[in-house]
C-alpha cells in the first residue's frame, strides 16, 4: 500500500459556540513524518479526530489519499492506523489478545504483518500473557502501537503518543517512528513538547485552533531573526519581571534554569544591561548568547499573534 496524501482545506470545528479549529488548511505529502506541536486546548485532538473519521468538521473537507473522511470513511479505515491521546485497548484482555482482536477487525492476522511491529513488538511479547491495563505506560505505549499498524495503514495517526511517559521511552518511541516512515507510511504525530519538533520532517505550529506556522523545523529556527539573551541572577522571579519592563524589551520568559530575554535590537554591550539589573537589586549576573530553538520560536509567534488579535479586537 502506497503511503497516504492528506489535504486539510478550511476546517472548522466549535464546541458550544467555542472555537475549537478555525479554518485549518494544509498538505501532508506522503511518507512525510508530519507534526502538529502545541499545548493543551490547541485543538490537536479535535483535529485528529476529525481526520479520524470519528468527529464531523462544521465546515471544511479532508481527504487521505483521495478518500473524503465524512463521505468515504468506511473505506478510509481501511488505510489509517488511529493512536489516541488516551489509552484506548481493552484492558482485561492480554497483551496478545488485544493484536489478535485488532488484526481481526481489519481482516488480518498477527503473522501476516508480523515483520511491520516486529522491532516494537518482541519488547513487550515476553508480557503477552499479561492483561493490557496491568503494563506500564511504555509497555501500553508499543501495545497501542502495535495494534495500529497490524493491518499495515497507508496513514498512522498519533495523538500525543509520548504524554505521561518517561523519557527513554520517548526516545525509544521516536526511534520506532523513524524505523516505521522507513516502511512507507505517512505518519502524522500531535504532541506539547517543543523538543519533538525537530524530530518531525515538517511541523505545524498550532495555538487556540490556529496555525500560527507550517514548516521544517529547521527553517522555522532559521526565521527566529532575533538576538537571544540567556540570563540568570540572584533573583530569578524579580529577573523576569524586571526584563520585561524593560523598555525595549520585546519578550522575556522562563526557559530552563534560566530566563530567554529578546531585545528590539542586539545588546552589542552585556555589561550596560548587567549595570541596568544590578540598579534594580541583581548580583551574580549572568548574560550568554544562545541560540533559538523552536519553542522559542513557538512563544515568540504566539505573543506577536495576541498583540495583534489585541489591536485587531
Amino acid at each position: 500500500m502506497k503511503p497516504a496524501e492528506v489535504k486539510i482545506q478550511n476546517i472548522e470545528k466549535s464546541y458550544e459556540g467555542v472555537k475549537a479549529l478555525h479554518n485549518i488548511s494544509l498538505d501532508i505529502q506522503p511518507g512525510e513524518l508530519f507534526g502538529f506541536i502545541g499545548p493543551d486546548g490547541a485543538g490537536k485532538t479535535t483535529l485528529f479526530r476529525i481526520m479520524a473519521s470519528l468527529l464531523l468538521p462544521d465546515a471544511g473537507k479532508i481527504t487521505v489519499s483521495g478518500l473524503d473522511v465524512v463521505a468515504n470513511y468506511k473505506e478510509l479505515r481501511h488505510i489509517l492506523g488511529y493512536m489516541p491521546g488516551r489509552f484506548s485497548l481493552y484492558p482485561d484482555l492480554s497483551v496478545e489478545e488485544n493484536l489478535r482482536f485488532f488484526a481481526g477487525v481489519h481482516g488480518t492476522t498477527i503473522k501476516q504483518n508480523y515483520d511491520l511491529i516486529k522491532d516494537i513488538y518482541q519488547q513487550i511479547e515476553p508480557f503477552k500473557n499479561r492483561p493490557a491495563g496491568k503494563l506500564s505506560g511504555g509497555m501500553k505505549q508499543k501495545l497501542a502501537l502495535s495494534c495500529a499498524l497490524i493491518h499495515k495503514p497507508a496513514l498512522l495517526l498519533l495523538d500525543e503518543p509520548t504524554t505521561g511517559v518517561d523519557a527513554v521511552s520517548r526516545q525509544e518511541f521516536w526511534n520506532m517512528l523513524k524505523h516505521l516512515k522507513k516502511e512507507g507510511i505517512t505518519i502524522v504525530v500531535s504532541t506539547p513538547y517543543m523538543d519533538e519538533a525537530s524530530l518531525c520532517d515538517k511541523v505545524a505550529l498550532m495555538q487556540k485552533g490556529q496555525i500560527m506556522d507550517i514548516e521544517k523545523p529547521a527553517v522555522i529556527v532559521e526565521k527566529f531573526g532575533y538576538q537571544l539573551l540567556s540570563i540568570k541572577s540572584n533573583r530569578m522571579f524579580a529577573l523576569l519581571h524586571d526584563l520585561q519592563q524593560f523598555e525595549h524589551s520585546l519578550s522575556a520568559y522562563r526557559f530552563g534554569d534560566s530566563i530567554h530575554y529578546i531585545p528590539e535590537s542586539p545588546v552589542k554591550d552585556f555589561n550596560i544591561l548587567s549595570y541596568k539589573l544590578a540598579e534594580r537589586g541583581h548580583s551574580e549576573i549572568v548574560i550568554k548568547e544562545t541560540q533559538a530553538v523552536v519553542e522559542d520560536c513557538f512563544i515568540l509567534l504566539m505573543q506577536q499573534s495576541e498583540k495583534a488579535h489585541g489591536i485587531n479586537s
